[in-house]
């Protein structure tokens, strides 16, 4: 008497998985490939625009490499100790450092307090979000040439209402002196960016359980107490993130202070980049020293990032 065993137990005595065991693996390897299939066109765009200009912007850095000349020869580390001896640099670095404490201060201290107003406002927070979000919409480049229009003593028209109000006697240079052009350029990047940090901060408030809320009222606490020890330190991540957004921003500014001040007066607001800028394509047209000041910024760059993220942990993630 012959017994007939199925065909999948015919097959994993054989050794050979049985075919609907095969049908399963199938779908984990066409998934990987779908996984693969859409990180490719990123991982290509990375690669494209950013590791392949690092790699040049390396080798320049490296090179004897004029403007108009091209790759002359290796001459490392020439260009770093010319990037680092340019007369412009340390104050260059100094301004950039000045710069970009005061506008993450006042972006991230306005941009909470906005989300908290809008947050807690009922009748006319769809006003205030708009009117706030509006000055996002607008290019930086376009920002600063309608200001730089504004600022002007000539034909802006803030200068010709203050004299009337009295304020002054003449017409005012907003952009001619040292500090005179670092507040107007700090006065319009927080316009400008404002709202785009009040809406990242209100969706990190939007996302605290309103039962922890509860519970702390219940404890008795005041409105500071919940903002400090309970608001603050949820929000963490969400600033974090700010933080680390206009940190990187502010010190790579470039579009604002070349459209409104163009470094003046007296080389008072040029910034790293900027300098980079001037190096590369004006005045000394050497690519390579460029180059060097670049790698000199990303640096400098990648440290802070991760100073800033350690120093935003909480600290059980310590």
């Amino acid at each position: 008497m012959s017994v007939q065993l199925p065909l999948s137990s015919v097959a994993t005595a054989a050794g050979t998985p049985p075919p609907s065991a095969r049908r399963r693996r199938r779908p984990g390897r066409h998934h990987a490939l779908s996984g693969w299939a859409y990180a490719a066109p990123t991982a290509l765009f990375v690669l494209v625009l950013f590791v392949l200009p690092v790699l040049l912007v390396g080798q320049m850095s490296a090179s004897d490499w004029p403007l108009l000349s091209g790759n002359q020869g290796v001459n490392f580390p020439d260009n770093f100790r010319d990037a680092v001896d340019n007369r412009f640099f340390w104050d260059s670095v100094v301004f950039t450092i000045k710069y970009t404490v005061i506008a993450t201060v006042l972006l991230i201290g306005l941009g909470l307090g906005l989300a908290l107003l809008v947050q807690e406002s009922t009748h006319w927070k769809s006003f205030l979000r708009t009117a706030v979000l509006v000055p996002s919409a607008l290019g930086l480049a376009s920002a600063s040439l309608l200001f730089y229009a504004l600022y002007s003593p000539q034909v802006g028209p803030i200068s010709p209402f203050l004299e009337r109000l009295g304020i002054v006697d003449g017409p005012v240079s907003f952009l001619g002196s040292p500090d005179g052009a670092l507040w107007s350029t700090v006065f319009l990047v927080v316009w400008r960016f404002a709202g785009f940090y009040m809406l990242l901060l209100m969706v990190g408030l939007q996302g605290i359980p309103h039962e922890v809320y509860e519970a702390a009222r219940m404890d008795g606490a005041s409105r500071w107490q919940t903002f400090s020890r309970v608001t603050l330190p949820l929000l963490r991540p969400s600033l974090a993130l700010c933080t680390i957004l206009c940190v990187t921003g502010s010190l790579l500014a470039f579009d604002q202070f070349y459209i409104l001040t163009k470094g003046g007066p007296d080389n008072s607001t040029i910034t790293v980049v900027q300098l980079i800028y001037n190096v590369a394509f004006q005045g000394q047209n050497d690519l390579g020293v460029a180059a060097a000041l670049s790698i000199i910024v990303l640096g400098a760059l990648v440290l802070i990032n991760i100073a800033q993220i350690r120093g935003m942990r909480a600290p059980e993630e310590k």
